[in-house]
């Protein structure tokens, strides 16, 4: 056969499909269902950010300055650091001029950061009271990856059995016997983290003579399940 009279036909054949999708009647007996279930859960997990900020004239001054408050810090917290409960790493660490509005030089600034993250709060409130080289930047709160898998697993349970439950029912109320899934998703969903974001300097010096206040709060954690079913008489 030569090319173009293939072509032909498969292009016959394409607009045929076509025809016979359009003349077949939509499915009947479908219906899109839904179910969700929630649970609030104590956050588990704390985020610390220490900062330190320097000003002068010569950048190699300032950024010295920074490396040492930050070697400091990060030398205290690795002494009472732990996997999964307290533990340090370094964060920005930022250099930049300063210019007048004429474009003059006038001095550099830079900041460091210290994070510490863990689910040991209470030695994590101690740690910011032993820090005196760095700052409170901000602090948050969320929940750890073991925590939220095994709150989803618990939710997803319940949301299946809800949208199963669910489906019978309007099978039911339809005048059908059953029902088989045609497809589903299932889907979770947790609001970020809340952190607080802290004054620097004078305002939190008091930080470095007592530990932090921690108040971690609750994250609601939802799963949803969406799908259609196919209502069936057997």
């Amino acid at each position: 056969m030569k090319p173009y009279v293939l072509a032909l036909v498969l292009a016959a054949a394409s607009l045929l499909g076509v025809a016979a999708e359009a003349d077949q009647p939509p499915p009947s007996g479908v219906v899109a269902l839904s179910s969700s279930a929630s649970t609030e859960v104590t956050k588990d997990l704390m985020t610390l950010t220490l900062t330190a900020t320097r000003d002068g004239s010569d950048a190699n001054s300032v950024q010295t300055s920074l490396k040492q408050a930050l070697d400091t810090a990060l030398a205290e917290a690795r002494r009472v650091a732990k996997p999964g409960q307290l533990e340090p790493h370094t964060g920005n660490f930022s250099l930049f001029p300063r210019y007048t509005n004429k474009g003059v030089l006038t001095g550099w600034q830079g900041t460091a950061e210290l994070v510490v993250e863990g689910r040991d709060m209470p030695a994590i409130g101690q740690l910011v009271g032993r820090i005196a080289s760095m700052t409170v930047g901000h602090v948050g709160y969320g929940l750890s990856r073991e925590l939220r898998e095994r709150s989803e697993g618990e939710l997803t349970a319940q949301a299946i059995a809800r949208y199963r439950n669910k489906a019978a029912d309007v099978a039911k109320q339809f005048g059908y016997t059953g029902y088989t899934i045609r497809e589903v998703s299932v889907m979770s969903s947790e609001p970020p983290g809340g952190g607080v974001p802290m004054m620097r300097a004078g305002a939190m010096a008091m930080s470095q003579e007592a530990p932090l206040p921690i108040e971690a709060g609750k994250a609601l954690v939802t799963v949803s399940v969406n799908g259609t079913v196919q209502l069936t008489t057997k």
